[in-house]
């Protein structure tokens, strides 16, 4: 028999405080884009994330792959992983809420399951994968049915740019696979993909956002960029890879269900954000959906 991976509620722990890191990153790029344009903020976010996973890497004694296949890898998983999603992301947080920004982006398990479905054959759609999919893309346009329970209209561009965002994460997650089959550790991917990100958006940044005509960030943007790097990314990034080797990925989906209430408290709390109705309404479809998509409810209920 299959020995089942629990976690102790040091990892429960660890779980909430990856999913308040997680939904933090909403928190501190908005308040980094008020200052800064989105291409410097991911630009920041993944640099300094880079610089602190070398230093964990180093620290550790874990090697760093110099083969061409494995930076072609790294390049290819930091597009899809960072530089896509993170750029759409802090952009559609310019026109929307930090905490919707969140909701939507929670729609990536949802996005992952229909890409591994075509592109895999040992992930195909179930019974329940294909009813939480209805479900979460329910609760999407719930939400982007601005007048169903809210008289204020949302731009659907910025709306689009963070489900963009989440299917960039579910083909991210197939083309992920890639790095156990070549033998490259977790923390050493998260580095690789990091680093080739950054070098990636530097001409962006320079190019796109002119960085030498903004002026000095304050000490709260400054503050903010290094919470990304350094807490919503490189300490994200580790806390993740723990809990995946002692719960399994199956424990550690878990989080997506954390991470909007963390942002939406730290966006209305901090920053004064406020929800509609639908947008909780649809918050609450696309938990269903991703508690179908998980199945272990429905599989307690039958033994019940």
């Amino acid at each position: 028999m299959q020995k089942t991976q629990t976690m102790s509620l040091f990892d429960w722990g660890l779980l909430l405080s990856l999913s308040i890191l997680w939904g933090g990153s909403f928190f501190f790029s908005k308040l980094a884009l008020a200052e800064l344009p989105p291409f410097t903020v991911v630009l920041a976010r993944v640099a300094i994330a880079a610089i602190v996973l070398f230093i964990y890497l180093r620290a550790t004694r874990q090697g760093i792959p110099t083969s061409i296949g494995a930076w072609g890898a790294f390049f290819g998983m930091g597009l899809l992983n960072n530089l896509i999603p993170f750029s759409l992301l802090f952009w559609g947080q310019t026109q929307i809420a930090s905490g919707l920004a969140s909701i939507l982006n929670a729609t990536t398990p949802i996005f992952a399951i229909v890409v591994a479905h075509f592109l895999t054959t040992d992930e195909r759609m179930t019974s329940n994968k294909a009813a939480g999919i209805v479900l979460g893309f329910m609760g999407v346009a719930l939400m982007m049915a601005s007048n169903a329970f809210s008289t204020q209209a949302l731009p659907f561009l910025a709306l689009f740019a963070c489900l963009a965002a989440a299917l960039s994460y579910g083909f991210a997650g197939v083309f992920g696979r890639r790095f156990r089959r070549m033998g490259i550790a977790p923390a050493t991917s998260a580095f690789g993909q990091t680093t080739a990100t950054t070098i990636m958006m530097i001409p962006i940044a320079i190019l796109v956002d002119t960085p030498w005509n903004l002026a000095i960030p304050s000490g709260t943007t400054i503050t903010a960029l290094v919470g990304l790097g350094l807490l919503s990314t490189a300490l994200a990034y580790i806390i993740f890879f723990h809990i995946l080797a002692v719960g399994g990925a199956t424990n550690v989906s878990l989080v997506t269900l954390m991470i909007p209430v963390s942002a939406i408290l730290l966006g209305s709390l901090v920053l004064g954000e406020t929800l509609q109705a639908n947008h909780f309404a649809g918050m609450a479809l696309i938990s269903l959906g991703l508690i179908s998509i998980d199945g272990r409810v429905f599989r307690r209920l039958r033994r019940i």
